[in-house]
């Protein structure tokens, strides 16, 4: 994987992230809207805050919907979160970094293995930003996400 991920590498082929999407043979979703009184993005300096995204997979993880399931849905929402970094600040290439990944996992009680599924939004990063891609990172299980969803994911940039 470790050699996939170096191959990909978004540095070395010194394209647009747009056109490194097109790449990888990724389309962004359209950007929803926050459903509540939140805005979707909030820079602070050089550091942009993405609000919270939950995947449109609902279940618990480990009971109703398998860790694989989980993984995919975190890499699907990691491109929604994308999507509304995009409209929020017209062009992706305005990130210098991916710093921070938060990923929570609705898990069923016995499951723990959280960091895997929460590998398929930072796989997804890395792929996609290269090396401006490697991030801190939480993955934790939880009993309840909005909506019954299996996974909630929330980044931290620094953007030009």
């Amino acid at each position: 994987m470790e050699a996939r991920l170096a191959e990909l590498s978004y540095s070395d082929a010194m394209a647009s992230i747009e056109e490194r999407l097109r790449e990888l043979g990724l389309e962004l979703p359209a950007a929803k809207a926050p459903v509540a009184n939140y805005l979707g993005t909030k820079r602070s300096g050089d550091q942009l805050f993405v609000s919270a995204r939950v995947s449109e997979l609902r279940g618990e993880v480990g009971s109703e919907v398998s860790r694989d399931e989980a993984y995919a849905a975190a890499r699907e929402t990691a491109l929604a979160l994308l999507a509304i970094i995009r409209a929020d600040i017209g062009d992706l290439d305005r990130i210098l970094s991916v710093d921070k990944l938060l990923g929570l996992v609705r898990s069923a009680s016995t499951f723990t293995e959280q960091p895997r599924v929460v590998d398929g939004a930072s796989d997804l990063l890395v792929e996609v930003f290269g090396d401006a891609g490697r991030h801190a990172r939480t993955a934790t299980g939880v009993a309840q996400l909005p909506f019954g969803a299996a996974v909630q994911l929330e980044m931290v940039l620094s953007v030009r």
